[in-house]
């Protein structure tokens, strides 16, 4: 299998600067309220599906969110969970998810984030992930690596899946069977954003999502791809930002990983 990629556009250093500075402040903002309120999510309540939540805190963030991006973007149009919206996927665009993990964060479960992602025709441009019960802030711009708190991290590493981490979300039994028997370990924590950057960190080989909005994955996936992870879609063909599913994993072991998933 040979994962062939292609290398984005540059973006202007002022705008990418700019912008990093921009969604790092809506991360710190997103962080402290998240922190604040979890386990206690005032205006809780299902979706369509019961166990899609929503509350009082992801709408506050998306609009708090898409305040500030107005004022300081005022021609980047935002796409939001709770506020949807339309983009040119030619263009620039904000895709933002307040809560990403909104089920842990009602039951007060250390595993959610807030994620914000900016866009372009070559995908991710920058990726900001506030991961509230670490409290950390992870940030990756284009050409620009990653930092966890403005501390440089390294690039993803590892050789082989045995003895690993991959994380999930909804594999099928199959897939868990064969990483089984790889001698590597799956696990299922509820949010696709912080299952991606934890190979961006360099925690897990692997994520693998099956079902996905791109508000899920847009800034994670600046996370993984400036961490030097590869991301490929099911047909296993490298896409910065695919839809129907994908796999975000160590160069190294790609293949390995991506044989159990597609079979």
């Amino acid at each position: 299998m040979t994962v062939m990629t292609r290398t984005p556009a540059p973006v202007d250093p002022g705008m990418l600067s700019r912008a990093l500075e921009v969604a790092g402040r809506l991360a710190n903002d997103a962080a402290e309220v998240i922190a604040a309120t979890a386990g206690r999510a005032p205006g809780s309540e299902s979706k369509a599906d019961p166990f899609d939540w929503v509350t009082d805190t992801d709408r506050t963030l998306e609009r708090h969110t898409r305040r500030v991006l107005a004022a300081e973007f005022p021609d980047v149009p935002v796409i939001g969970e709770e506020y949807g919206g339309e983009a040119d996927p030619a263009r620039f665009r904000w895709i933002v998810d307040p809560v990403d993990g909104t089920a842990n964060y009602v039951a007060g479960l250390p595993w959610c984030a807030y994620s914000l992602g900016l866009v372009d025709a070559d995908g991710p441009v920058v990726g900001v992930i506030a991961d509230p019960s670490r409290a950390q802030i992870y940030a990756a711009a284009r050409g620009r690596g990653v930092r966890a708190n403005g501390a440089p991290v390294r690039a993803a590493s590892g050789t082989t899946a045995v003895g690993a981490l991959v994380c999930a979300e909804s594999p099928t039994p199959s897939f868990v069977e064969r990483a089984a028997a790889h001698h590597t370990g799956v696990r299922v924590l509820g949010s696709s954003a912080l299952a991606i950057t934890q190979v961006a960190l360099g925690r897990a080989v692997a994520a693998v999502l099956d079902g996905y909005r791109e508000w899920d994955v847009a800034g994670a996936l600046c996370l993984a791809l400036e961490a030097g992870a590869v991301v490929v879609d099911r047909a296993g063909r490298a896409d910065p930002m695919p839809e129907g599913g994908l796999l975000v994993a160590v160069p190294a072991v790609v293949e390995e990983v991506y044989s159990w998933w597609a079979a």
